[in-house]
């Protein structure tokens, strides 16, 4: 899917959505105040969308105006979607005290960090989360439509794969990174709290290729020494992606089924290098007072998300395994060197 909207001038929101099937005529919803008041079909054709082979007919112009959506010029707060994927289109909200710059919060734990993902969201126009399951071409369109001034999107992405975007679009990057072993526990518990989902035949799909891994865990007692030697031993391949070294996965290959060899972890630090804001989770306040700062945001700082404590129980038990720092090798340096600059530069 790719869009672009035109212009919003207050009684009239024009634009264009192209969908994932070129045969199909794309449609749009209108909320005001999170209601849904209108859905929408594109209804005025674009030569260029079909000639360039992006659509089969170029129906793809939509144009909100006071006939389908009544009072829209008094209207502050406006939201426009695609109907078929519900990725937010354009977002009308009073422009007093906005962040004008697009800002990547890249996760890398199993969990996203929402605490801090509230905390910005009403400070853009626009905002995207889960941006790691979005399609190549929905996310060219965030990184390189030039309209988008006010953006704030947060996900996990494999980092070099984009890169090359955050740099030529002037995108401010941000990551928060986790302890090893307790990131490595978390993403046992969530796997093993999915269990049912995964043996549940009409809904394993949603998992998609860590269902299998789901299922597997559940063959295995967390509590005991000797059963998580062996389900280290005898993981599948979708749980040894989503378990071996996380971090340099993230920041030093290209594709989530690439394999990991020592050179990955030296491209991880290097590219790490590159980010502009790094923080540890140990320090949480520290990385989003530095993150309000750079933007310009007068707010108290957020709490961070509690861990459960039954993830700093499993990471202590993981600690003890060598197989498993085997498996963290590389994340405990890159870890252990953030949280020691972070201490420093936070101590001053």
């Amino acid at each position: 899917m790719r869009f672009f909207v035109d212009a919003d001038e207050g009684h009239v929101i024009h634009g264009w959505v192209v969908p994932d099937n070129p045969l199909a005529i794309s449609r749009i919803h209108v909320s005001v105040d999170g209601r849904r008041v209108a859905e929408i079909a594109a209804s005025e054709t674009i030569a260029e969308l079909r000639e360039a082979g992006l659509h089969s007919t170029g129906q793809c112009r939509f144009q909100v105006n006071e006939q389908n959506v009544p009072g829209l010029a008094g209207l502050p707060r406006v939201e426009v979607r695609d109907v078929d994927t519900n990725v937010l289109i354009h977002r009308r909200i009073p422009d007093h005290g906005l962040c004008r710059l697009k800002a990547v919060l890249v996760n890398t734990g199993i969990h996203p960090e929402t605490v801090l993902q509230a905390a910005l969201y009403p400070h853009f126009q626009q905002s995207y989360f889960g941006i790691g399951k979005f399609s190549e071409q929905v996310l060219s369109v965030l990184f390189e439509t030039p309209t988008l001034t006010s953006c704030f999107l947060s996900g996990a992405l494999v980092y070099p794969r984009y890169e090359s975007h955050f740099v030529l679009q002037d995108i401010l990057t941000m990551m928060l990174v986790q302890e090893p072993f307790v990131e490595m526990a978390s993403r046992m518990l969530w796997l093993r709290e999915r269990t049912a989902l995964a043996q549940d035949p009409d809904q394993s799909w949603r998992l998609g290729d860590l269902a299998e891994a789901a299922r597997f865990t559940a063959d295995y007692d967390y509590a005991d020494p000797k059963s998580l030697r062996r389900f280290f031993r005898m993981l599948p391949e979708s749980a040894y992606r989503l378990l071996y070294n996380p971090l340099t996965r993230l920041l030093g290959t290209r594709f989530p089924e690439d394999r990991i060899l020592p050179a990955n972890s030296i491209i991880a630090v290097e590219v790490l290098s590159r980010v502009s804001i790094v923080g540890h989770r140990d320090y949480f306040e520290a990385f989003a007072a530095t993150v309000f700062d750079r933007l310009g945001i007068d707010a108290p700082v957020p709490s961070p998300t509690p861990i459960a404590p039954e993830a700093y129980a499993l990471a202590d038990r993981l600690r003890a395994l060598r197989d498993v720092q085997d498996f963290l090798n590389f994340d405990i340096v890159m870890s252990e060197a953030i949280r020691k600059s972070v201490a420093k530069s936070w101590a001053k």
